[in-house]
């Protein structure tokens, strides 16, 4: 019998994932030494070190890599984080941006140029508002502490403000009233801690993300599924195996949230919300593979190449290992 082959990924805890990280799910011919860290350590050390076989990998440094001529991955499309943004848009209760139009002419913050969800907000203000990224003076700075940088090489387009604030933290500056929004993935800790003085700019953002969802299709994939393309390159097969294990641990969660006998998930009603997910998004709501996902890839795209984020306009079979085919389905 032949020795599989071992590999090393880091991915964050995620139910749908989690079978697959236990090892209940087992990738054919893949010895698979799962490591459990939070998102922002896989990046890092992903980025600035190579340190796995297999990473969770944000959408938007992969798809400016990529742009970039940067072979180190590869990615399947299997998305581990997917993520309406309107609920991520943060302002001063007492302040001046009431709408979006109000953000004409701010600072508004951000943690990174090319953090994913901010890729998704500026993509649709633009889309939804006639909001231009050039109405709005950008700040960028760590949410929560200060200091973080852009960990991808930008090209920005002409007339686009972004400024680096290296010494105060977004959370400070719309404490301080330096800026007027945040868009960030993470919550800045005013609003976190429960500071009344922060709430979010979409109130009933459950709705508008909804109305987003049923005007565009898009279901924002937040993270990639990445494989040193070394690996790929020497073992094919690896790709259509761990694609293959994703889907069998995301449908035993599906399995868990679907059962009515017992609750799997501390939430209440638990199964209603799943049942509701199944009738807007369908069977599948958490779709893995290209075709069911083309109109989300197409649009983060086309977001990351009018941002500056991606140097070129990426097409779609640049960004998955070639020998899984633009429709796969296990």
């Amino acid at each position: 019998m032949s020795e599989k082959l071992s590999l090393t990924m880091a991915l964050s805890d995620y139910d749908h994932t989690r079978d697959l990280a236990y090892g209940r799910v087992s990738p054919e011919g893949i010895n698979l030494l799962a490591l459990d860290f939070q998102v922002e350590e896989i990046f890092y050390r992903s980025l600035k070190h190579r340190e796995f076989d297999v990473c969770e990998l944000s959408f938007g440094k992969y798809i400016s890599l990529i742009s970039q001529g940067d072979r180190t991955f590869s990615a399947i499309p299997v998305f581990p984080s997917r993520m309406f943004r309107q609920s991520s848009a943060y302002v001063l209760r007492d302040g001046p941006i009431k709408t979006v139009d109000d953000l004409r002419g701010r600072k508004v913050g951000l943690p990174e140029w090319a953090q994913t969800a901010a890729v998704y907000s500026r993509g649709f203000l633009v889309q939804q508002y006639g909001l231009q990224l050039t109405d709005v003076h950008w700040v960028q700075a760590g949410t929560n502490e200060a200091g973080r940088e852009e960990k991808v090489e930008l090209r920005l387009p002409a007339g686009v403000k972004l400024e680096p604030v290296k010494g105060k933290s977004l959370n400070e500056m719309l404490l301080s009233g330096e800026i007027t929004a945040i868009f960030a993935a993470h919550p800045p800790h005013a609003f976190e801690h429960g500071d009344p003085r922060v709430v979010r700019l979409f109130t009933d953002y459950q709705a508008v993300e909804q109305a987003y969802y049923e005007a565009t299709r898009i279901f924002p994939i937040m993270h990639v599924l990445a494989i040193k393309r070394p690996i790929l390159e020497r073992n094919p097969w690896v790709a259509r195996n761990l694609y293959k294990a994703f889907e069998e641990a995301k449908a035993r969660s599906y399995a868990r949230a679907a059962e009515a006998t017992a609750s799997r998930f501390p939430i209440p009603w638990s199964v209603y919300y799943f049942e509701r997910a199944r009738e807007l998004f369908g069977p599948d709501p958490f779709p893995y593979g290209v075709e069911p996902n083309r109109v989300t890839l197409e649009a983060f795209a086309e977001f990351a190449h009018v941002q500056g984020v991606a140097h070129r306009r990426v097409e779609l079979s640049e960004l998955f290992w070639e020998t899984m085919g633009g429709s796969f389905r296990v």
